[in-house]
Order: C-alpha cells, then structure tokens, then sequence
C-alpha cells in the first residue's frame, strides 16, 4: 500500500512538483535514466545482494522489523527512483485524458499486487530457480534496465538538443 500511495501521489502531482523546483521532463529522465542505470549496473555485477543483506540485519537488529515494510520494501525497492521516475513521465503525456491517467493507476495498481504475490511465492521461486537461475534472471533483467535507463538518457537528451 506504501509503494501504491507513493506512485499514485507521483502520479498525480509529480509534474506539478517538478515545475514548482524548475526542473524540466526531460532534465528528470536524465536523471531517472542515470539511477536507473547504476541500479542495472548493480544487478549485472551482482552488487546489490551484500547491500541488501546489510540492510536487512539493520533493521533486524535494531528491532525496527515494524518499519522493514517502509524502508527498503516499499521504498527504495518497489516505489524506487526508477519507478517513480517511469511514474511521473508517463502520466506527465496523457494530459487531461482521464481514461489513460486511470490506466497508468490501474498498472501501478496491478504491478503492486503482482509483486506482493511475487513476495508470497518468493520462497517457491527462488528454489524452482536454483542459484545460477536466480543469477541468469538477475543479469537478464539488469541488462534490460540499462536499456531502458539508456533510452531514458537519449530521449532526453534528443528532447533537450531540440529545444526541450
């Protein structure tokens, strides 16, 4: 429900708030792009697993396990700065269509739900997958979100080379 609200808030007032700090789409999707890169770089070299594990003894072992769905379930891990970044660029388009703006919630909506079962299942899955499994899909998906962080990067470039 964090991560929903949070996307849901981005949704709504994300561009509004960029406008009201100067910062331009296309300056954000920069921006985006180059966290979503770095978090692709990280799967791709299995550099986020040690981060994590610290993580989560943190908040074990300061007896914060009430927050650990806060902080890093919801944020930074579902309702990160790529999604967020993904968020507010694509609900910054339809402008004014509500049939899209209640599709973009609707996805949100959907993808929340996926991964609250994905996290039901995760058990299941990770022993279906096996270690080297859970490693091909790691690097996998990392590879596809460094693309999608360069396209992020070049469309905003391109829009900003033409004007902005």
């Amino acid at each position: 429900m964090i991560a929903f609200c949070l996307l849901g808030l981005a949704a709504i007032g994300g561009k509004a708030l960029l406008g009201a700090l100067g910062i331009s789409l296309d300056a954000f999707r920069i921006a985006g792009g180059v966290f979503l890169f770095y978090t692709g770089f990280e799967m791709l070299f299995e550099m986020r697993q040690p981060r994590r594990q610290s993580h989560a003894k943190t908040a074990v072992g300061t007896d914060r396990v009430k927050n650990i769905a806060a902080f890093p379930l919801a944020i930074p891990l579902m309702a990160g700065p790529g999604a967020i970044t993904a968020t507010i660029l694509l609900a910054s388009k339809p402008q004014g269509d509500w049939m899209n703006f209640m599709g973009i919630l609707a996805t949100i909506f959907a993808v929340v739900l996926l991964t609250y079962i994905t996290f039901l299942m995760a058990s299941i899955i990770t022993r279906a997958l096996g270690q080297m499994g859970r490693i091909v899909v790691t690097r996998l998906l990392g590879l596809l979100l460094g693309a999608l962080s360069v396209q992020f990067i070049a469309d905003g470039v391109k829009s900003l080379a033409a004007g902005g």
